[in-house]
């Protein structure tokens, strides 16, 4: 784990609620490595002496958005897992345990960094809380769609919506707005600070187990969504338009690991 962007240490403050860093975790990263590359067309840097390899949305330092990591078990599937700024990790740890949730793996420091912790909610969809020794990097324009091949949205799929508003309310102090998406039920905004960070839905596919599904920035998600599939990944949901929001899809890639691309409409009220 290691800083998103290494920009300029005036934009850095900290920013707690925003993601900051996503991780691939899988037992087979070349093959995701090599995916993305083609996909998304990220680059890889390695981390020093470690198997820990940095992703590049650019071809400089200064544009890591995340990493591929190794499972800490044999049971551990593959996925896409997201950091979550905090004020104090072992604070918010200690109050996911006394909410209903669970900490995998406790606070520990990572030197030169940073401190983390990785924890489940109640219904078991899980992320890591982490502050960044060097604070978090600023966000873009309000005022203008997400950069291309970044994170820039993390969405909870969830058996139990309220549930999860009040853990997320309790240990991240998120508020939330809901939005009437029509049949499609409602859909629940996550903010700190008067800036939206995440959304919520009760929309679970079946038998996939609660879980947060990030989001990337693409230019057209219809030939990404093409690309990925002819390059083997599952299409668990063909791109179609969220009316005011963008157009999206989401992916399996060859390893499980779920991700959605969108190109995303100039952000509103309640979007990062």
């Amino acid at each position: 784990m290691t800083t998103q962007e290494r920009s300029d240490s005036s934009d850095r403050k900290p920013r707690p609620g925003k993601f900051v860093w996503f991780e691939h975790v899988s037992r087979d990263a070349k093959k995701a490595q090599e995916f993305y590359g083609d996909v998304l067309g990220w680059k890889t840097e390695p981390w020093g002496d470690s198997t820990y390899d940095m992703i590049l949305a650019g071809d400089t330092l200064d544009t890591m958005i995340g990493s591929y990591a190794e499972p800490a078990s044999e049971r551990e599937k593959p996925h896409w897992i997201g950091y979550v700024s905090v004020e104090d990790v072992d604070a918010a740890a200690a109050s996911a345990a006394a909410n209903g949730g669970k900490i995998v793996e406790a606070p520990h420091d990572l030197a030169g960094v940073g401190r983390a912790a990785r924890i489940a909610d109640p219904q078991g969809a899980e992320l890591c809380l982490f502050k960044n020794a060097e604070g978090d990097p600023a966000d873009p324009p309000a005022t203008e769609p997400p950069p291309p091949r970044r994170f820039f949205w993390n969405e909870l799929h969830t058996s139990d919506v309220e549930s999860a508003l009040s853990f997320y309310e309790k240990v991240l102090g998120f508020t939330h707005q809901t939005l009437d998406m029509g049949p499609a039920g409602n859909y629940y905004i996550l903010s700190k600070g008067g800036v939206g960070r995440g959304g919520v839905t009760g929309h679970l596919p079946a038998g996939m187990p609660p879980h947060w599904l990030p989001y990337v920035e693409v230019d057209d998600p219809d030939a990404t969504i093409a690309r990925a599939r002819k390059l083997g990944a599952k299409i668990p949901t063909a791109p179609e338009d969220i009316p005011g929001v963008g157009r999206f899809g989401v992916l399996e890639d060859p390893t499980g690991a779920v991700l959605a691309v969108m190109k995303a409409q100039p952000p509103t009220e309640g979007h990062a």
